[in-house]
């Protein structure tokens, strides 16, 4: 006698990574047919492997309004970010970084390093009681002092979705002299960006938020910055990026972000309605429950995600991960990249009260392949072990 065990899977997390594209499978399983030659060599395999990532990198430019040499691939955000941080304060005599407590630890983290190892003042802007960063604070900060200065924000929050004014803040940088880095890991593939309107220096883009693969992103690096490479060898990338180019994976990113702009409105009306069902099935099933910094907000927050705070004791909720992924359910407590931490989330200890801190909170992200019968199942599922 066989027995089959068919578990429910549901995939909300996107904000961690998404799923491919069809589309985006097939591109990449063709040039990994056809383009295997060395792009950097001149015979007819290599100009055909060049020839694909110059396109890739043009129609990429092209949906940022740029040039496309301003555009470098790179292994993902986290390499783009650490050549924004780290090359500003190299090469362009950058000595105070303004910078929030809620970015991402490929900023943070870098940022710390240059504070240790160059001596670099490091400022932060004031965040308001959902997280958003208060534009005032960031004026104050530029206007007192006159040392070159880098402000690094983040356009989307990776855990609670905060979305901010990357425009305003351009032009606030633009009067004050100062060069503006934004990681887009959130953004980019979700919100259309003309970077002629954004005053932005440098952004950090990686392909597997958008239905791309992983191991690919970029940097937009504006042209004349004065920026020198961080990896050292060939000539790749005009000279900022050493390495033999990931021919399948660059083609593939550049299918995805297409996919993704093509079909973005289309997809964003889905995935806000998606948004706001769970937010309204969730509070009628746990009427208790709260919603984290201004994720609940349509206006301010993205529409890729949401979350949660939910009414239990942190002892029940120490097993809440693991319970769930029993269902099949996958979620997070917050960036992906800090699973294995153990201090909570950097994010939420900046606005949270003691007293939410101590309950269980998790994100939920979504996406287009998401549907409303996912959710009624997530939702009857988390009621269940919160009523247990």
């Amino acid at each position: 006698m066989y027995f089959c065990f068919c578990m429910k899977k549901v995939y909300f997390d996107s904000a961690a990574t998404t799923k491919l594209r069809p589309e985006v499978i097939d591109c990449m399983t063709q040039a990994l047919k056809t383009e295997y030659g060395n792009p950097s060599s001149t015979h007819a395999f290599g100009r055909s492997a060049k020839s694909l990532i110059e396109t890739a990198r043009k129609e990429i430019a092209e949906i940022l309004n740029v040039t496309a040499a301003e555009i470098i691939f790179t292994s993902g955000g986290t390499e783009a970010d650490n050549l924004a941080l780290n090359s500003s304060v190299r090469d362009l005599g950058v000595k105070r970084i303004i910078t929030s407590k809620i970015e991402h630890h490929a900023v943070l983290h870098t940022v710390h390093a240059l504070e240790k190892h160059h001596n670099i003042t490091v400022e932060y802007v004031d965040l308001d009681g959902c997280g958003h960063v208060t534009l005032d604070s960031l004026e104050t900060l530029l206007a007192e002092s006159d040392q070159k200065t880098l402000v690094s924000l983040m356009h989307v929050n990776n855990e609670v979705g905060n979305v901010l004014d990357i425009t305003a803040v351009g032009h606030l940088c633009k009067k004050y002299d100062a060069l503006f880095h934004s990681d887009t890991v959130q953004s980019v593939g979700h919100y259309k960006l003309d970077l002629q309107e954004t005053l932005v220096d440098f952004l950090a883009v990686a392909a597997h938020k958008f239905h791309g693969p992983k191991g690919i992103g970029f940097a937009f690096v504006r042209k004349n910055s004065g920026l020198r490479p961080l990896i050292y060898g060939g000539e790749q990338e005009r000279g900022l990026r050493a390495g033999t180019e990931p021919v399948h994976n660059i083609a593939g990113m550049n299918e995805a972000l297409r996919v993704s702009y093509q079909n973005l409105d289309k997809e964003k009306a889905y995935v806000t309605d998606l948004k706001k069902y769970f937010k309204e099935t969730i509070k009628k099933a746990i009427p208790t429950i709260s919603f984290n910094g201004g994720c609940d907000d349509l206006e301010r927050s993205t529409y890729t995600l949401l979350n949660v705070c939910l009414p239990m004791s942190s002892e029940k909720g120490m097993m809440l991960l693991f319970q769930l992924d029993l269902k099949g359910i996958a979620c997070s407590k917050g960036s992906a990249c800090q699973s294995g931490a153990t201090g909570g989330s950097h994010v939420l200890n900046e606005f949270l009260s003691a007293e939410d801190l101590a309950k269980p909170s998790l994100r939920f992200s979504f996406s287009s392949f998401n549907t409303k019968e996912e959710i009624d199942y997530v939702v009857a599922s988390l009621k269940e072990l919160c009523e247990a």
